[in-house]
């Protein structure tokens, strides 16, 4: 009888052992695929995904054999600018601003669709409003922030060294572009922002408007590779064209175009780029970080749970911050929740904030929260996880 148990115990011992094996097997033979359509109506944008979904998957399955695919929808770019970072993703299907981040932080374009991206601020053709600096204090209209459309003015405003907030008017956002219309249809708003090609559609239909401000172009919906992933970017360029020639995707006659990495400078620099300086911190590198972390300094991570398991500074406290607001100096911290009653008691104590970067914004916006809190020695990590990353510093892993 004590055989039998011994031997029953050592047989699940094996099956649990193999079972781990065989989970450790799959997740390594696992190409994880992202895929944001942008700016699309639903229909259209589930469409467009599954679209792009079975022609990436035709395409992994010559350039990645023996891998399984797993690939997500995903309708928030603020997001996936975001693990473009933590770089939990093989392969990305998405706007010209979110492969441009991914671009800087070790994925290989592969390829696009040849129609690039303008965004235009757009009024009546019978108003005054001939300029930006003639838009200044006027409605604007724009889609979600996380739009590439709102993207590129974000940039460009922030380049004219005003934010939106402070130059316009009330805001009206909307998903979907074509809502825009009808906002300077019925006055609602002065001026909108939309991409050129909508704004050429709109006056092919007869609608009296014009341009008062335009982007530099940038790439349309893009595919990168990660370049320490399984996937050999140029097998899986001749397979994606392939896919794509016998698939739905091109159905509308749009063309494929080869893209590299310096097609994506523009677009890179800018839209979510935090302020290079905040009053009351002192902005530190990841030198400093170290030599602070030896005297006993504080490192808060407020990225999410998922992106620190993957990889975080050893001793580093998680504090996520939830964030909500908009991706500007001007943002309003109550519609974010970050808990500062984490960072503990000591005010004096030295404490660092880190996310995932310099388009990062949560670390910013918990710098100032601890401020706002009393804490006298705040120092905002401005490079966060990658520059650590890439300064050859020791990493953690999981909880």
């Amino acid at each position: 009888m004590n055989n039998l148990h011994f031997s029953a115990k050592l047989f699940t011992q094996h099956l649990v052992l193999l079972a781990l094996l065989g989970a450790s097997w799959a997740a390594q033979a696992q190409t994880r695929v992202l895929i944001n359509p942008g700016d699309q109506g639903e229909q259209s944008r589930f469409a467009v995904y599954n679209a792009w979904k079975g022609a990436v998957e035709q395409a992994l399955r010559k350039a990645a054999p023996g891998s399984t695919t797993t690939a997500v929808l995903s309708t928030d770019a603020t997001a996936d600018l975001q693990t473009t970072r933590s770089r939990i993703h093989d392969v990305f299907v998405a706007p010209a601003h979110v492969v441009g981040s991914a671009v800087r932080y070790g994925y290989a374009p592969v390829l696009g669709l040849e129609r690039s991206v303008q965004a235009v601020l757009v009024a009546p053709a019978e108003g005054g409003i001939t300029s930006l600096a003639q838009a200044q204090g006027k409605r604007l209209g724009l889609p979600l922030q996380d739009s590439v459309v709102t993207y590129l003015l974000r940039g460009e405003i922030n380049a004219a060294n005003t934010t939106i907030k402070r130059h316009f008017g009330p805001l009206f956002q909307t998903r979907y572009q074509d809502a825009l219309l009808p906002c300077l249809q019925l006055r609602r708003c002065d001026v909108v922002a939309v991409e050129r090609a909508v704004f050429d559609r709109w006056v092919a239909a007869g609608e009296k408007l014009r341009v008062i401000m335009e982007t530099r172009s940038a790439p349309g919906l893009s595919v990168a590779v990660r370049e320490d992933s399984k996937v050999n970017a140029d097998a899986f360029r001749a397979a994606l064209i392939e896919s794509l020639v016998a698939g739905a995707v091109l159905s509308d006659g749009s063309k494929t175009v080869v893209l590299k990495g310096d097609d994506f400078n523009y677009v890179s620099t800018l839209g979510y780029f935090t302020p290079r300086s905040l009053g009351g911190a002192q902005v530190v590198e990841a030198e400093a970080v170290a030599q602070l972390l030896q005297r006993g300094a504080r490192y808060i991570d407020t990225r999410t749970d998922v992106e620190f398991k993957a990889g975080h500074v050893p001793g580093a406290k998680l504090v996520p911050y939830v964030e909500k607001s908009a991706k500007d100096a001007d943002y309003e911290a109550a519609l974010d929740q970050f808990d500062t009653a984490q960072l503990g008691a000591d005010r004096g104590l030295d404490l660092i904030f880190a996310c995932n970067g310099a388009e990062c914004w949560k670390s910013y916006k918990a710098s100032q929260a601890a401020l706002k809190a009393g804490f006298t020695k705040v120092h905002w990590f401005r490079g966060g996880f990658p520059e650590w990353r890439d300064a050859g510093q020791k990493i953690a892993t999981g909880g």
